[in-house]
């Protein structure tokens, strides 16, 4: 089986020569932001769409025949874009500010502590998550917690 399939430019798009039947994969919205929002919301989203996450991760290792598992990708989808919203609704300003700083600093996290610090709390605030860096060693403070992250 090959994991290839042709495709075609229209006007600057990625067009499928053949899409799924739409009895096969429903159409799903797309997520609909960029990068750095997305990088901005990542430790939150591993959180808030863990088990979605967990299942496609799973459905994935058995088969791979991407058709397999279009409906737990379809649920991660809508974790997503239901934690969008959220963040939207309550921690827009503060998440903004975030994403902006990592597009304008290459996406580099040690340059927004700052405003990934407003984001978090309000984050923590307004929804209950918590930003968890996988693999942290135990009792080690967490590098986005430290008061001087930088070893000079």
């Amino acid at each position: 089986m090959t994991t290839h399939r042709e495709g075609i430019f229209v006007k600057g798009l990625w067009v499928e020569k053949d899409p799924l039947p739409s009895e096969i994969a429903p159409p799903v919205a797309e997520v609909g932001i960029s990068s750095a929002p997305m990088e901005s919301m990542a430790f939150h989203f591993a959180s808030y769409c863990a088990p979605y996450s967990d299942d496609f991760m799973r459905c994935k290792d058995e088969s791979r025949d991407p058709r397999h598992c279009l409906a737990e990708g379809r649920k991660v989808t809508r974790c997503a874009m239901d934690l969008i919203r959220r963040l939207k609704d309550n921690c827009d300003k503060e998440w903004e500010k975030h994403w902006q700083c990592l597009d304008k600093k290459n996406h580099h996290y040690w340059e927004c502590r700052k405003e990934e610090t407003v984001f978090n709390d309000c984050v923590f605030k307004s929804l209950g998550i918590t930003k968890v860096i996988p693999e942290t060693p135990a009792g080690q403070t967490p590098i986005h917690l430290k008061e001087k992250p930088l070893f000079k």
